[in-house]
């Protein structure tokens, strides 16, 4: 992906009622038992980490709130961000030391796993580094993992499942989550994986591989059945999700902004979004759908990485600052009040103070509701990693500290401006304190509300009252929000 996303999260499932083991080879397995899944990173290994539990739950498994509880810790890995994997590895030393207290207090084995883009770059040297890993699969081979589970307790471990496998990944982990319990008022849905455009900093396209378009029918036939099960709100994931063209099922290939216009007729469906861009897949039925869509919320995370296009250049970006603010400005047409997000990346190889000021003007000129920025961190395998020219880590420290002076100020600034708004947010979990509730507006921000009677899942218009950088507080002052 891009740097980084929006919505990204360490995933914590609900806390099962059930326990049991692991067996040992030849023993009859429990009836139920608990699975652990903790997900670095982006939106796509979230929603992968729920693809997990829908795959494991035939065989027993149900969420634990904690890895002491778990009778499988999954770990589901992302290579995107600085030491990726070395955060693995440290995470893997806590979990073995839990896994030799429980054993010896309980009696109770624990097997860990280890998934995601760090496996699937890995694979092999892993389990030499980290021996107390039962076994290793890519973000490919999620729909294996029961197989995997069967050899473990069959006695085998070390196994290492990171091919990309020929079968439709996502049709087979559809077969489980038509087994799925009730759902959360607001999903993911994976519409596309993988990645063509081969960014000089990005392993992507190494660990996700060639860019896939899943059918439209399938998406379709997934999000009714997932609203049909509670959810209000859809994002439409991938790891450049604009790139989606599927087949149809007129047997025409469909554009992602017709897609959405096609789910947008699903009655109970309030709600649609999605995350992440490339701006060389902004099409201008894409741009037009912000207008068009009534159910389209006004937010676009839009990477653009760098505002120097000679750094661009060297990123492989395939296209200019301009080309860039030119896509903005069409966006805003269309939808004036849309929130901008983005991705930047300073102390790219070859960096100047020059180029680092161009991304600030680029920055000033957009105005960013929310943006994501980052060091650049060389990752093993990629152009950008063998480059000589590296920028000296105090100078990418000192440059990200001015570049996110400005994007908190810019955040902070759009948030200000909801004080005394009214509109409608989604109702989505418990907020921290008694009787409070977290819900999103149209334009993404978390916002706090003392619920009364309402439950997670409702519609509720509401005023702001309050802003900080990071989130709303508002006062409900309507519940008869239909979208």
């Amino acid at each position: 992906m891009n740097a980084s996303h929006p919505l990204a999260t360490d995933a914590v499932p609900a806390r099962a009622e059930t326990e049991g083991d692991l067996a040992p080879a030849g023993q009859r397995r429990p009836a139920r038992r608990r699975v652990y899944i903790k997900a670095f990173g982006c939106q796509m290994n979230v929603h992968d980490g729920e693809r997990m539990i829908d795959v494991l739950r035939p065989l027993g498994f149900e969420p634990a709130a904690a890895p002491e509880e778990a009778d499988l810790v999954i770990l589901n890995t992302c290579h995107i961000r600085e030491k990726a994997a070395e955060k693995v590895y440290s995470e893997l030393g806590r979990l073995r030391q839990l896994k030799t207290r429980r054993f010896r207090h309980t009696g109770r084995d624990m097997a860990i796993a280890v998934a995601g883009c760090v496996a699937q770059a890995e694979g092999e040297a892993m389990l030499k580094r980290a021996p107390v890993i039962d076994f290793i699969f890519g973000p490919q081979s999620i729909h294996r993992l029961p197989d995997l589970v069967t050899r473990l307790d069959a006695g085998e471990r070390g196994m290492v499942e990171t091919d990309f496998p020929a079968e439709d990944k996502f049709r087979a982990l559809q077969e489980n989550a038509a087994e799925a319990p009730r759902v959360p008022p607001s999903v993911f849905v994976a519409v596309q994986e993988g990645c063509d455009k081969f960014c000089t900093f990005c392993v992507v396209p190494y660990t996700r591989g060639a860019e896939y378009s899943r059918p439209a029918a399938d998406i379709i036939a997934e999000v009714e059945r997932l609203v049909s099960r509670g959810a209000r709100e859809v994002t439409l994931i991938g790891q450049n999700v604009n790139a989606w063209h599927g087949e149809g099922p007129d047997g025409n290939v469909w554009s992602l902004a017709r897609l959405m216009d096609r789910l947008a007729g699903i009655d109970a469906l309030a709600r649609i979004r999605f995350t992440t861009s490339h701006p060389n897949d902004m099409s201008d039925d894409l741009i037009a759908a912000f207008a068009d869509n009534p159910k389209l919320m006004p937010y676009l995370h839009l990477p653009v990485q760098a505002g120097s296009d000679r750094i661009l250049k060297r990123m492989n970006r395939r296209h200019t600052a301009a080309d860039y603010l030119r896509i903005i400005e069409k966006v805003r047409k269309a939808r004036p009040d849309i929130a901008i997000s983005g991705d930047f990346i300073v102390g790219f190889p070859g960096e100047t103070e020059e180029d680092f000021r161009q991304t600030l003007r680029l920055v000033e000129e957009v105005r960013y509701a929310q943006a994501f920025s980052f060091r650049y961190s060389p990752r093993p395998g990629t152009p950008a990693a063998e480059a000589a020219d590296q920028v000296p880590e105090p100078v990418k420290a000192e440059r990200l500290s001015r570049l996110q002076d400005v994007l908190f100020a810019q955040q902070e600034a759009f948030n200000a401006g909801f004080v005394g708004r009214r509109f409608a947010i989604l109702l989505e979990k418990p907020g921290r304190h008694e009787g409070q509730l977290i819900g999103r507006s149209p334009w993404l921000q978390a916002v706090y509300v003392d619920a009364g009677d309402h439950r997670i899942g409702d519609l509720v218009e509401v005023e702001a009252i309050r802003a900080t950088r990071n989130a709303l507080a508002g006062r409900i002052v309507s519940s008869s929000v239909s979208k």
